[in-house]
């Protein structure tokens, strides 16, 4: 689960990381009320109006601006609060801005050019670790310093069975070309990020910047962070956190009925159970010259009322030319399964595109003979080439 800027900084400083401070608005009216609070309660005069939405590269965009004055800071916030904003991050549709981050300009007028770094921690799945990625060019695109200078990433590996140790936090400064005061920073820094993320249970947390002021303070002015949605449950006040209205209004319904489902830009819709089926199931659909237009798995306990929202929630992409559900009879029956497309086909009512049904595992051939004499307009097969081949037909 993805959240706000503004709710990640909120989450790291109650850890004990320095951040950016802010007030968020989400009315124009209300701006220069913020900024008075905020000047008071941080002694900034510039502030840093920045977009709150679920991608990044705002600032590629137009939704990070800095403003000098009151009359600036008003004109700031009436251009992007409401703005629909394409950034690099986004679909050319952009999101619409329905709130801001009044931020303290960290980039005092008159000091010494701070230094910038990239900072994020994640799992490395292929050592089991987690794993700090660090370099100093902060402010950049990591891909990009990735291909140009690779040599500038470092990378610590953590064993979760002994966390974060000390002589890790120091080597990470050291890396960075700190000393004295900055160091002891960075490696205080450090430990409370590394904190954080495994205290929240975090997937990834990325601070693009972090900055070291003139005065040698280290601090997180910018910040991702994404929940693993597994963990929500111990977690029950950052689940409230989700912004429903940043994420696809289809995937959004399928969680409401328990369905893995993601929005992909194809023609063939899928309706399959387990993950790694669906993963068979697109490389199929693919050698059949078709493109998977979803990933929706729909589990173990596949019924008439799942069946029926994984239609509905498909249906709704135009670009759907074909649906393939693909079923491997475990620990649901596929003539339980059969059942339950057959009810919700006549529950949804005429459905304009062809439907592949490929069923195998336990009661195949009863689920079989279940689809084809349903008198719907549904196809059934049991052996997946068979299915690939009627997909290839539909197709044509």
């Amino acid at each position: 689960m993805n959240i706000h800027e503004y709710q990640a900084k909120q989450i790291l400083k109650s850890y004990g990381v320095a951040i950016q401070e802010g007030i968020v608005i989400d009315k124009k009216e209300d701006a220069l009320k913020a900024g008075a609070q905020l000047r008071a309660e941080t002694g900034t005069d510039w502030m840093v109006v920045k977009a709150q939405i679920h991608a990044g590269g705002r600032g590629k965009g137009g939704g990070v601006k800095l403003a000098k004055n009151d009359a600036e800071l008003q004109q700031v916030v009436d251009d992007i609060l409401g703005m629909t904003l394409v950034t690099p991050q986004t679909s050319k549709a952009g999101k619409y801005v329905s709130k801001v981050l009044l931020a303290q300009d960290v980039y005092y007028p008159g000091a010494n050019e701070p230094d910038e770094y990239y900072m994020s921690v994640l799992l490395d799945r292929t050592t089991g670790k987690n794993v700090i990625i660090y370099t100093t060019e902060g402010g950049m695109d990591i891909e990009q310093v990735a291909h140009d200078t690779p040599e500038k990433i470092y990378k610590e590996f953590i064993d979760p069975t002994l966390g974060l140790q000390a002589f890790q936090a120091r080597k990470i400064a050291f890396n960075l070309g700190l000393s004295g005061n900055a160091f002891k920073e960075m490696v205080k820094f450090v430990n409370a990020l590394y904190n954080a993320y495994v205290g929240i249970d975090a997937s990834l947390f990325e601070i693009n910047p972090v900055l070291k002021t003139s005065d040698d303070k280290i601090i997180a002015v910018d910040s991702k962070v994404s929940l693993d949605d597994n963990a929500l449950y111990r977690h029950k006040d950052y689940a409230e956190l989700r912004d429903e209205s940043e994420e696809d209004p289809t995937e959004v319904e399928a969680k409401k009925h328990n369905l893995n489902f993601i929005k992909l830009d194809g023609n063939v819709g899928c309706m399959v159970n387990g993950a790694g089926l669906a993963m068979a199931t697109m490389d199929i659909i693919k050698l059949s010259g078709g493109e998977p237009a979803n990933f929706l798995d729909v589990g173990g306990g596949a019924n008439a009322e799942t069946v029926e929202a994984g239609f509905r929630i498909i249906l709704k992409d135009p670009n759907v030319k074909a649906i393939l559900i693909n079923i491997f009879g475990g620990i649901v029956r596929c003539d339980r399964v059969a059942n339950g497309v057959v009810e919700a086909y006549k529950s949804i009512g005429e459905i304009n595109v062809p439907i592949i049904v490929r069923l195998q595992g336990t009661n195949a051939e009863e689920a079989k003979k279940i689809i084809d004499e349903s008198g719907l307009r549904v196809e059934s097969a049991i052996v997946l080439q068979e299915a690939a081949d009627k997909v290839k037909q539909v197709l044509a």
